[in-house]
């Protein structure tokens, strides 16, 4: 049975779910940091798929059953609810596997903290921190949240937070030592562009690409399976 959680970053409390009391502890665990509008509840699959690894998912601030602060919400403070949650399970060495703007929350982890992370996966996004659009909350909440029963995923107050606040961070300067696994659809709605492949292979010096023929940045839909078995047979490689 997995276990919900809060890990108090400042007065901000972060829900996370821990596969702890149904892991192998001699395999090193699994954290997961998901895309923007998306919940740890979201990726329950993950977590079964990977065991007997251990997984431990988080919902960033203003998302699923996580606190939602009035600010707060450039790259530093997403950076530090992934923190939080670490020192609030007390591992020092795991896997980050990263979806969407996730991969930014990731990486800025991976700068503070490298010494933590034994493998990187990353789903479907550029090196970078992204600002968001002066139009992008009304447009995402009327024709996004609201339409798809979204708004308990991603709180509006967080969506309005994110543009507000969000600078655009290039993240390519990064020199990544650990294994790293690259997975991009190769639609047209794609996020990783051939572009962003080569800025990660500058990036890497221990890389892993895995291509998608029928998604763009969707990687969780017609091949998520796919996708899931090369996240675990990575991991299970590296170990």
């Amino acid at each position: 049975m997995h276990l919900s959680k809060k890990a108090a970053n400042d007065q901000v409390m972060i829900e996370y779910i821990d596969s702890l009391e149904e892991s192998d502890k001699r395999l090193v665990p699994l954290i997961i940091s998901p895309g923007l509008s998306e919940t740890a509840e979201e990726y329950l699959d993950l977590l079964e798929a990977a065991l007997p690894r251990r997984s431990i998912i988080l919902s960033f601030r203003g998302r699923g059953k996580s606190d939602t602060p009035d600010r707060g919400y450039n790259l530093a403070e997403h950076v530090s609810d992934i923190d939080a949650v670490v020192k609030q399970t007390g591992i020092s060495s795991f896997h980050l596997f990263s979806y969407s703007r996730g991969v930014s929350y990731a990486l800025g982890y991976v700068e503070r903290h490298k010494e933590h992370i034994q493998s990187l996966i990353i789903g479907d996004y550029p090196p970078e921190h992204r600002a968001m659009p002066h139009d992008w909350p009304e447009d995402y909440i009327n024709n996004y949240l609201i339409p798809y029963n979204r708004t308990a995923n991603i709180r509006p107050e967080a969506v309005w937070g994110i543009q507000r606040e969000s600078t655009l961070i290039n993240l390519d300067y990064l020199s990544l030592s650990m294994p790293v696994l690259v997975g991009r659809g190769k639609l047209p709605e794609s996020l990783a562009t051939d572009t962003d492949l080569d800025r990660y292979k500058k990036m890497c010096s221990d890389i892993t690409v895995k291509e998608y023929f029928q998604s763009g940045h969707n990687l969780k839909g017609p091949e998520k399976r796919l996708f899931y078995t090369d996240v675990i047979d990575f991991l299970d490689k590296v170990n």
